[in-house]
């Protein structure tokens, strides 16, 4: 999974990913700038992310990976270190969107109180006294690096959700209905008139999907808001058992077969997900007319010289749990 290398402070909710820059230009790109100090990584207006600060977004990306997948994924021979280059574009760019984001909270005369900011002190305190020496060393950093990370944190946190607090939150069952289903996949037309001439005749569905499908699954949930429009037109008319037409799609051709035309578990889940979209929407609104003309500078020397590092005394992964845990507005 290899990402663009240009930096571009590209809205994209709560998860905050972005693409990084290396061009000059203004507004919603970073410009390089070889003067910056070995410290500075890059900087919005008069805001500079600091080299210590980055380290630890990094470093913790690159152990959460390793807790969440359970396998040695810096072990494995990626081709042209690609893992590594998603990683530190990953972290780049979330640092990136949450000074933007800050910015945009100064205009909107937001503020953390002084609550938020003991808060987020014992937050940092915690933080850095679950580290050990190695990982201190790693990622030359010290509490107030940690304290203020989570102040820029804990400001954007509170800039979306001023951003967000008038978004509907009623979505109604049919709207985040999840389907459970068998499909067919085919990607031309002639073999989609032959699995249409065979589920015709009474074929059983899973023997031609296992001839037919090119799709990776046969077993798949369909929910309205993850599919084209026409495809769920016709996914979500089918009652249980029964089996779809040819439906025409950009990529191809489906057949479907509903197991399931309301799987509630699954439902109740996707309300959250839609939910959250409408959030995004609402957030993405203002913060893309925002940075038009946001000025920015990126340290590609002093980053590109960052690598990624395996050493088992550099283990930490808590960054953002710890944060979680104390700063909940």
């Amino acid at each position: 999974m290899r990402t663009d290398r240009k930096l571009k402070l590209a809205g994209v909710c709560t998860l905050l990913l972005l693409t990084v820059s290396g061009c000059q230009m203004m507004g919603d790109e970073v410009v390089v700038n070889a003067e910056n100090t070995d410290n500075e990584v890059f900087k919005i207006r008069d805001e500079v992310c600091t080299l210590p600060e980055a380290r630890v977004v990094l470093t913790n990306y690159q152990n959460m990976y390793d807790t969440v997948y359970g396998i040695d994924l810096w072990g494995h021979d990626f081709k042209e270190n690609e893992l590594e280059d998603y990683v530190k574009d990953l972290t780049i760019s979330r640092l990136a969107q949450i000074m933007a984001m800050d910015y945009l909270a100064q205009e909107n005369e937001i503020s953390l109180t002084e609550e938020e900011r003991a808060k987020i002190k014992e937050a940092a305190g915690t933080y850095y006294s679950s580290l050990n020496d190695a990982e201190k060393e790693y990622m030359q950093v010290r509490q107030g690096d940690i304290e203020n990370l989570y102040m820029r944190y804990g400001l954007a946190n509170k800039l979306y959700t001023f951003l967000t607090q008038g978004v509907n939150d009623e979505v109604s069952d049919e709207e985040a209905r999840v389907m459970e289903a068998e499909q067919i996949f085919v990607s031309d037309e002639e073999t989609a008139k032959e699995v249409a001439r065979q589920l015709k005749e009474g074929s059983d569905f899973l023997t031609v999907a296992n001839r037919y499908n090119e799709a990776a699954e046969t077993e798949v949930f369909f929910s309205k808001n993850s599919v084209e429009p026409e495809v769920a037109e016709a996914v979500f008319a089918l009652e249980n058992d029964e089996i779809s037409k040819k439906i025409k799609a950009s990529d191809g051709f489906y057949f479907v077969k509903c197991i399931n035309h309301y799987d509630q578990e699954r439902t109740d889940d996707n309300k959250s997900v839609i939910l959250e979209e409408r959030r995004k929407e609402a957030f993405d609104d203002v913060y893309q007319r925002f940075l038009r003309d946001l000025p920015s500078e990126f340290n590609e020397k002093v980053w590109e010289s960052v690598k990624v590092e395996i050493n088992s005394d550099v283990a930490t992964d808590s960054f953002f749990q710890v944060y979680g845990k104390y700063c909940t507005w």
